[in-house]
């Protein structure tokens, strides 16, 4: 390799930024973000989430005292401090939104009220979402022999992370918050190897045991006390394309799950299609056809499927 110089370098850095500059280079990739309005932050999105985790899960997460005079004090301290930062993130969401739609004449101050309602909405629905979040650490307890405790399952299992990342996600879905949804079912995703969209419906008592590579989709249906365990895909089997031959959005696309199913480990469940209350779903197996309740699909042999009744899928 010949030697480069001070001056070799100053021009090859030159032309980098020459490069780097030009408008045609990052228009594609680029956020123009206004002055004065907030930028979405992941590590903000990480201390909301941690926060709401302090508020649903007293004990466990923070340093809150259980006394119950001083709970309240902390509990008006927590949400206090969760309803600022997330009334910031979800003005840079709304702001977010406005720039990719090329909008100029964005109102800041009707954005920052519409901000403050939604985060104050989104506190107003943490008793319930607290709620059903017990369910969820039930079903994972109850559902693992392995499990000392409820504060095992609360402390150390992914599930738990990613499901209620995934019900914070979703109530904000609910109250029509663009962007940061996804960031924070993404940063569960990456911290579990659990894919949840924040779109998805998902009933009470649900659990996913191990988790790992387990996907839901933007359009699924879970109901009441359904069991995944690892690896499990619920997913499209195909994108209806307009005219243009561009995937047409918001199509119901992915599975419907009645209550009390079981789905094992690798299992690959696509489309539009039903699997009926009270059915199992065995490992490694491909189903695309809707399943009666009841139902069970297991391999057979190693030659394929066997349904409840003989029948192949």
């Amino acid at each position: 390799m010949s030697t480069i110089n001070d001056t070799n370098i100053a021009e090859i850095l030159r032309k980098a930024v020459d490069g780097l500059s030009n408008k045609g280079s990052y228009s594609s990739v680029c956020h123009e973000h206004r002055i004065g309005e907030p930028s979405v932050s992941v590590e903000k999105m990480g201390e909301i989430v941690n926060k709401v985790r302090e508020i649903l899960f007293p004990g466990y997460f923070g340093n809150t005292t259980l006394d119950p005079v001083a709970i309240s004090y902390y509990m008006g301290v927590y949400t206090d401090e969760l309803f600022e930062l997330l009334s910031d993130q979800v003005l840079a969401g709304l702001c977010f939104t406005c720039s990719e739609q090329d909008d100029k004449d964005v109102d800041i101050v009707m954005h920052t009220q519409q901000a403050r309602q939604i985060a104050a909405q989104f506190i107003s629905k943490l008793p319930e979402l607290r709620r059903i979040l017990a369910t969820d650490v039930e079903a994972a307890y109850i559902g693992d022999p392995a499990a000392k405790g409820k504060g095992e399952v609360i402390f150390c299992y992914p599930a738990i992370r990613a499901i209620s990342s995934y019900r914070i996600a979703n109530e904000l879905v609910r109250l029509d918050v663009p962007l940061i949804p996804r960031i924070i079912s993404e940063m569960a995703h990456s911290e579990t190897g659990i894919d949840i969209h924040p779109k998805a419906s998902i009933g009470e008592s649900f659990t996913i045991d191990h988790g790992t590579g387990t996907v839901i989709g933007a359009t699924c249906i879970i109901g009441n006390n359904v069991k995944l365990y690892q690896g499990v895909t619920l997913g499209a089997k195909s994108f209806p394309l307009d005219e243009n031959g561009n995937p047409i959005k918001g199509v119901p696309r992915h599975p419907i799950i009645e209550d009390d199913v079981v789905i094992y480990a690798q299992a690959t469940i696509l489309g539009r299609i039903t699997i009926g209350t009270g059915s199992i779903i065995g490992g490694n197996v491909w189903v695309t056809n809707t399943l009666p309740p009841n139902s069970k699909v297991v391999q057979f042999k190693a030659r394929g499927l066997r349904f409840n009744d003989g029948a192949g899928i």
